[in-house]
This record gives C-alpha cells, structure tokens and sequence, in this order.
C-alpha cells in the first residue's frame, strides 16, 4: 500500500506540473500579446550540389544526376542507382561502406531468392531448408524451428525484401562470414561485376564493387546555401567584407583557393580579389568610379587589413613606418 501511495503521489505531482506549465503559457517578448508559427512542409528532389553521407563517415555532394538510362547496368539491365568514386576509400580507411555494400548485395538477393521460392514452389520443407542454410544452426533453431508452417510463410514474406543483418561494434562480420553470404546468394565472392557503360553499351574495362548500402540526405541543400553578393556590409576592423549568407557577405578565398588561381595564372583577377573586392578603401571607390564611366583599368591601392598588421607590430612596441616609392628615412 505504501507503494501504492507513492504512485498516485507521482501521478498527481506530474499531472500538476503539466498543468501548471499550460497555464502560465510561453515568455513572450515585450509587447506581444500573441505568437503564431506557421510551419510549412515542403518536398525537395535531390539536386546537384546536395550533400549525402552514408553511415560510415562517407560524405560527399551530388556531381550529376543523369537519366537512367545512361546510368552504368547489369549484364540483365538492372541499373545502379548512384555511383561513388573509389577515391574516397584509401585515404581515409572507412572500409566499413566497403563491406556494408558487400552485405546489403548479398542480403538483398537472399531476400529475393526466398521471395521466389514462396511465390512460386512453396513447400515448407525447402523453405526451412533453405533458411537453414542462410542462418547458422543457433540462430535457426531459435527463430525457426519450433514455428507452424503457416506462421513461417508469414516470415518469408516479410524478409522478401532482404534478410536483416546486424553487425555490432568490433563484432562485425568478418571476411568469410561475407564471402559464404555471397556465395550462398550465388553471386560473385569477390563482390564485383561486369558493369555496362549507359551510353554506349560496352562492358568497363575491369568489375566494379557494387552492391546495396545506405545513403541518407543531409541537411544541407544547395537551395538553401546558393548565395551571391555584389556589394554588401564590411568589417569596422579589417574592412573586408562579412561572411556568411546570413550577413550578405562575400566569399571567403583561402590559401588553397589563391593557389588555383595562381596555378591558372590569373594574376589580374586574384589581385582584384585581394584589394578592390575585398578591403582596399580606396581602390574600391577609384574602380566604381572607373566602372561608371565606362572604363576598364584597376588601379589597386594598399589593403586595410595591411594597415591592421601594422599597428598590431607597432603595439608590440615594434616601430615599423611605410615608405612611399623613392622616399629614404630620414
């Protein structure tokens, strides 16, 4: 009975504490009587320029989306529906989506393989066969065993689709485990096929890994990060303009993208990058007014953010001075 007590306490404590939280309703900023949101759901097709990631760390953006019929198919026509590139492996070592796409390749056509044996030559006995086949003898005698036929055909409808695996943290499956999957699935052990060219029908020059993996979309659609900016606010400090789409700011150019540049030798525009599309008060206002009239010449000055470094040397008590052309220190 204590017990009993207790329970109808709690019940009474959580009830009253939702009630009260309905009754004193949200903080409203002041001079709000009343807040309404409206939400607003909509469907987004994957586009170029979307990010999707598996479940390994594999992350990467949407290049091309083509028609499927040049997508690259099987020796029966069955096309692929993404293609990866090979070159996110090595370097990073998540061999995991390697053999995930291993399994799900080997899953998928057991599961398609009891389909068929269901649809079209049930018995009882040659799907309990089979299934002793695929799990081992411990899984097999606890799942299976002691089910009614009936309740067993059930079963098979549902693993139509690919039978469930689950490989656990440093419990995974190992090497073997996979080939005896494929195997039994009669596909190749290696976990490679013959894949033809979308375009032109030919076979590729070598078999390529495929199988069946997850892929999910992220929460970053090039819709929502597509972005341009002519002229816009500027830092107070350094007077480059600001980042971000949220403060309609410009391009952030890196040491890596200054590289491209340099190695297309495009000398003109990375200075233009660096002066009057960035912080060179003056040559900002001399290239508006050259544009105005209507001609073509950029007369680059000296960068704000230059100015910045120079006063923070000086205020390390460094006294540094800026000399004009053939101007000596006195």
């Amino acid at each position: 009975l204590d017990y009993y007590d207790e329970q109808i306490d709690l019940v009474k404590t959580v009830f009253e504490g939702k009630i009260h939280r309905l009754k004193k309703g949200d903080e409203l900023p002041p001079g709000v009587i009343k807040m309404v949101k409206v939400y607003v759901a909509m469907k987004r097709k994957l586009s170029v320029g979307d990010k999707m990631a598996g479940r390994h760390g594999n992350k990467g953006v949407v290049s091309r989306v083509l028609p499927e019929e040049d997508m690259p198919y099987f020796a029966d026509g069955t096309p692929v529906d993404i293609v990866l590139n090979p070159l996110g492996v090595p370097s990073r070592m998540n061999v995991g989506q390697i053999l995930e796409t291993h399994l799900g390749w080997a899953s998928k056509e057991l599961g398609r393989q009891i389909g068929e044996l269901v649809d079209k030559y049930y018995t009882s006995d040659g799907l309990r066969k089979r299934l002793a086949r695929i799990y081992s003898p411990k899984e097999y005698s606890t799942y299976f065993a002691d089910i009614p036929d009936q309740e067993l055909g059930k079963i098979a409808h549902t693993l139509k689709n690919g039978i469930p695996m689950a490989t656990p943290v440093f419990d995974g499956a190992q090497e073997e485990e996979i080939r005896r999957f494929l195997k039994e699935s009669k596909l190749p052990e290696i976990g490679q096929a013959t894949l033809y060219d979308g375009r032109t029908g030919e076979p590729f020059d070598s078999k390529v890994t495929v199988g069946i993996m997850y892929m999910m979309k992220l929460h970053h659609l090039v819709d929502d990060k597509i972005h341009a900016r002519s002229i816009g606010p500027y830092s107070l400090v350094t007077q480059q303009p600001l980042g971000g789409k949220a403060q309609f700011g410009g391009q952030r150019l890196g040491e890596m993208e200054v590289w491209a540049m340099e190695a297309y030798g495009a000398a003109h525009t990375l200075q233009e990058f660096l002066t009057v599309k960035s912080d060179d008060k003056v040559g900002r206002a001399r290239i508006y007014e050259k544009i105005v009239k209507g001609e073509q010449s950029l007369e680059p000055g000296l960068p704000e953010s230059f100015k910045v470094l120079i006063k923070e040397i000086q205020s390390l008590g460094l006294n540094v001075e800026l000399l004009e052309d053939g101007q000596n220190k006195g």
